[in-house]
């Protein structure tokens, strides 16, 4: 049996086939796109390695604050684990393709400290059309001298979902820049009453084709009033604008949150999976 090569460090040579594979998957692989459209694939502009596996690069693999495979056979994947294994591990999680993210987490479990949390069944949701319900008027984009009223949104959405508070570590100096920097872009979208954030969304990842939308969240005392549904769809409206298709991820027990993107016109075409750290 012959052994396959191991994965090599990319470099900008290699930009027409990384982009060939990303056109291949626009959706899933939005989150890497949208970095080497802005930075090409040269390590050092694009904040992370992208490892390829074989000629036509028929395992690829993106490594940075995130590990998200974007390609691979069962080989492949093993061959991105023996790299990862050996440069052992600097992200904060790994998220992509359930059926690529799933077999590399068992070739690196036994070996990577425990994982804080599995999500195994995560639907990636599209609406390349307008949404289905009327966009909530309110909803706007966050100007940046409101970034101290955002901010307490932001932080309760992060730890709601990812069951950590972003403050830990600096004080909250890290995740304020890197909102502040979203409200910078345009790329953070709220509904204010009375001074506070009663819906807050973001678009994460901007690609030629797609804007993922991320960080949806409704004051608690407010839920159920339809501000989630109405209020995704104005985002979705911006994108749409933008000549973009919408897309998220949900966790699959998230029963009130999918309800809710089906109501705006989302659909499920695949699954992800994210190992958090």
């Amino acid at each position: 049996m012959l052994r396959l090569a191991g994965p090599r460090l990319l470099d900008e040579r290699d930009r027409a086939g990384v982009q060939l594979v990303l056109d291949s998957d626009p959706v899933a692989a939005c989150m890497v796109a949208a970095r080497v459209e802005l930075a090409g694939v040269d390590s050092w502009r694009l904040g992370g390695e992208l490892w390829g596996v074989g000629s036509k690069l028929e395992g690829l693999c993106f490594v940075g604050a995130n590990l998200v495979p974007l390609r691979g056979d069962r080989a492949a994947l093993r061959a991105f684990a023996e790299r990862a294994r050996r440069v052992g591990r600097s992200c904060s999680s790994m998220v992509g393709r359930a059926e690529l993210v799933l077999p590399l987490w068992d070739e690196l479990s036994g070996h990577w400290a425990p994982a804080r949390e599995v999500r195994p069944d995560q639907p990636l949701m599209v609406l390349p059309t307008a949404p289905a319900v009327r966009p909530d008027p309110l909803v706007r984009p966050v100007r940046p001298e409101e970034l101290d009223r955002y901010l307490p949104a932001a932080v309760a959405m992060f730890t709601e979902e990812v069951g950590v508070d972003p403050r830990i570590g600096d004080g909250g100096v890290g995740y304020r820049a890197r909102v502040a920097e979203q409200i910078a872009g345009g790329r953070a979208f709220a509904r204010f009453e009375d001074g506070e954030v009663v819906f807050k969304a973001e678009i994460g990842a901007l690609s030629a084709r797609v804007g993922q939308i991320q960080g949806v969240w409704v004051r608690p005392d407010r839920r159920g009033e339809g501000l989630g549904s109405l209020g995704t769809a104005a985002v979705v409206d911006r994108l749409v604008a933008m000549g973009r298709v919408a897309s998220l991820y949900v966790n699959a027990f998230n029963s009130p949150a999918r309800a809710a993107y089906q109501r705006v016109g989302f659909h499920q075409i695949a699954s992800f999976a994210t190992v958090l750290f």
